[in-house]
């Protein structure tokens, strides 16, 4: 499972991978280039997380 996030969601998205997988996951920083873009899955903002586990 993996979860795009904004950095206002992050915490958000960690307890989730947490309770649904019972692991430590696995946190990236997404590196915007050029005009793409991944939208957060709480809010549809840009995303700057990838947590997964």
């Amino acid at each position: 499972m993996k979860v795009n996030c904004c950095e206002r969601h992050v915490e958000l998205a960690l307890d989730v991978i947490v309770d649904e997988w019972e692991t430590a996951p696995i946190m990236d920083k997404l590196q915007t280039e050029g005009d793409l873009s991944t939208a957060c899955e709480y809010c549809r903002n840009v995303a700057a997380y990838l947590v997964g586990n």
